[in-house]
């Protein structure tokens, strides 16, 4: 069976006609599966979570993937970028927006919040920087947590190719990382603001073998480990719909019918 390739990180622009074609030149390179990503960062003021963007608004038809004969399948991402614990607390609240979303990501600048997330946050993605140098050394537990918890990292590949610098940083702190979760949890994004910046499946699968990951966990930062992200976020998303819409009665389990939330839990 031929491999499904997702992109999770094609930045939501303020312009409608270069979000179109960034899509479209990723049906075209081959890409089946596309996260259009709206970045909330907590630093600058009067930072919203709106609403995600429906793909209707976009296409009145979706593109075809090549090679595929079937329209791309596009789903909504959500990147808080902390450096203050108090910006986590947007990801305990029940009324805004940010439940519509099919995958969280959180980017935390310093160590303590990069621990927070590996072992508390309900997020599906952790974001490793990659444009400068990291500030504080991966440490095994955080890691093996995130990697129990199902969480992702991502490492994007645009930085690499914009600037000599950049591709410096990124393969020191993507080597660095691949130290300690040795290749496990892991996907390659790009951040694309343009078409020329993406990148085909099979090329990014090379740039992962720089980035110091084996020829089949690099086929799969771009694959089935795209897949597991999106079935991560489906599982937060029923979870806490459970957690927080319906209470099963104890006796329940004392019958031998397990709650909804453990039942989800051996379905997926």
């Amino acid at each position: 069976m031929a491999a499904v390739f997702a992109d999770l990180n094609v930045p939501g622009a303020p312009e409608r006609k270069s979000l179109q074609s960034l899509l479209e030149a990723a049906a075209h390179l081959g890409y089946s599966t596309v996260a259009i990503n709206h970045v909330i960062d907590f630093k600058e003021k009067k930072q919203e979570i709106v609403k995600p963007i429906s793909p209707s608004e976009l296409f009145p038809s979706l593109p075809i993937v090549q090679g595929k004969s079937k329209p791309i399948k596009i789903v909504t991402r959500l990147t808080l970028v902390v450096s203050d614990p108090s910006h986590c607390n947007v990801l305990r609240s029940t009324s805004t927006n940010i439940r519509l979303y099919d995958i969280i990501a959180v980017f935390p600048k310093t160590e303590k919040l990069f621990h927070v997330a590996c072992t508390n946050l309900d997020v599906d993605l952790i974001c490793i920087n990659v444009t400068e140098k990291l500030p504080f050394y991966f440490r095994r537990p955080p890691v093996n947590m995130a990697i129990d918890r199902g969480v992702y990292f991502e490492l994007l590949y645009t930085p690499a190719i914009k600037d000599s610098t950049m591709r410096r940083y990124t393969i020191s702190n993507a080597l660095s990382l691949m130290q300690i979760c040795k290749g496990k949890n892991i996907i390659i994004s790009s951040a694309a603001e343009r078409p020329l910046e993406l990148r085909g499946p099979y090329d990014v699968a090379n740039l992962g073998l720089l980035f110091g990951l084996s020829e089949s966990d690099a086929k799969a930062a771009i694959s089935t480990n795209c897949r597991a992200v999106l079935l991560h976020g489906e599982t937060r998303k029923t979870a806490f719909g459970v957690v927080y819409t319906k209470k099963t009665p104890r006796a329940s389990e004392e019958e031998g019918v397990l709650p909804v939330c453990k039942k989800a839990k051996t379905e997926v």
